[in-house]
């Protein structure tokens, strides 16, 4: 029997809920591309309730133990003292999730030599020290494509809000002001601008065609090109590299995946080739932007605005930069975590661990590291590397 650990996000400060706004989500089956949901054997929890959190347990609690398995559920993750670092020594399964990050060293690696599967509650496995798992054997598989829509949708959000002012405006109604001039001397219209997508995969693509309607112009670049009827289709501009695409966009969509090349790739030189007055939205990952530049750059008025939902560390330490820098439209790591993307993402967790169990094989889509080297999934979409390096700066997220 094995023992399966899983680090989860804190519960709702008021509780775990007892009714939730709708009654339940939409059922789907396939994904745009035509990829099947997760099919899982069975569930043994209700679509559309909270999964993701420490009480929701991702609904695995009654399969697993059920089955004779142990399973340690927790929030702590950060530190030599965190229940994560004194469980995972004899861990056969590792579960985390990329808003709630484990960070997955090759130091904690080597203190788990019971660890063969390591499980992203989501999509995007560089809190794993990837280079690590493979010298290690390690099966490492993620939720391919469980909440790249939630994600696209949030990014589309963050994009008008940032343009239209729409936060200092909210805030205004909520001192009770009527401020109309302070609202709008930062708003425009997206009719018109050049929108940029760096990375356009299924959740870039998705934001491509989410903005098609709004009259813009649409550049991409990605390091595996779009065919020619979907760059017809929508009527994109392809460029082989960052820097050409940057040149000329108003607004910069970052949806790459965190690899050694792609780390910090927004930096000061890059930032400065853009034009002023430029807006990015990332929802890929934090360490792909120079946390300082982006601060820089918007104080001294090069960028217009920047948004997004993920940070590196995450959580980040409370005096963290981008809580406080100006023109910001910052959200915990939340695009990827709606209710309806948690029953897709607890749903392939069930069908992988089911696979497992069984001896069967995990779909090829979800592999990230598999046989000593990159699969499936991870071979399309990452390098080989250790990105986790700079994480111990989380653990003084709760102590301040």
């Amino acid at each position: 029997m094995a023992k399966v650990t899983c680090v989860l996000y804190d519960d709702p400060v008021d509780g775990y809920p007892k009714s939730y706004p709708r009654d339940d989500i939409p059922k789907l089956e396939y994904y745009p591309d035509g990829q099947k949901l997760p099919t899982p054997q069975k569930i043994d929890f209700k679509p559309g309730t909270l999964l993701g959190c420490v009480s929701g347990e991702l609904g695995l609690r009654r399969f697993l133990e059920d089955n004779g398995h142990e399973f340690i559920v927790t929030t702590s993750k950060d530190g030599p003292d965190s229940v994560f670092e004194r469980e995972l020594v004899d861990s056969d399964i590792i579960i985390s999730q990329p808003f709630w990050p484990a960070y997955l060293t090759a130091e904690r690696i080597a203190k788990a030599p019971k660890l063969k599967l390591v499980i992203t509650a989501g999509i995007g496995s560089d809190h794993i020290d990837l280079q690590a798992a493979m010298n290690g054997g390690l099966t490492v598989a993620e939720i391919t494509y469980c909440n790249s829509i939630s994600v696209s949708e949030h990014a589309v959000m963050q994009i008008l809000a940032l343009l239209h002012n729409y936060i200092p405006s909210y805030e205004w109604v909520v001192k009770n002001g009527w401020n109309i001039a302070d609202c709008v001397e930062r708003a425009y219209d997206l009719e018109g601008m050049s929108i940029g997508i760096v990375g356009a995969g299924r959740i870039g693509f998705a934001v491509l065609k989410r903005l098609k309607p709004f009259d813009v112009s649409l550049h991409y670049t990605d390091r595996h090109r779009l065919p020619e009827s979907a760059e017809n289709e929508l009527g994109l501009t392809y460029h082989p590299d960052v820097e050409s695409l940057v040149r000329i966009c108003d607004v910069v969509s970052i949806h790459c995946p965190l690899h050694p090349e792609t780390e910090h790739m927004f930096n000061d030189t890059l930032l400065s080739k853009m034009k002023r007055g430029t807006y990015i939205v990332n929802t890929a990952r934090g360490k792909i932007c120079d946390r300082d530049a982006i601060v820089r750059a918007l104080q001294s008025g090069q960028l217009a605005g920047y948004a997004g939902d993920v940070w590196f560390p995450e959580p980040p330490p409370n005096d963290h930069p981008w809580r406080t820098m100006p023109n910001h439209a910052m959200t915990p790591h939340v695009s990827g975590t709606t209710l309806s993307a948690q029953a897709r993402y607890a749903a392939g967790v069930r069908e992988i661990l089911e696979c497992w169990f069984d001896g069967r094989p995990i779909r090829n889509e979800y592999l990230v590291v598999e046989g000593g080297k990159l699969a499936g999934v991870g071979a399309h979409s990452y390098t080989a590397g250790n990105l986790t390096k700079g994480t111990d700066e989380a653990a003084r997220f709760k102590k301040e």
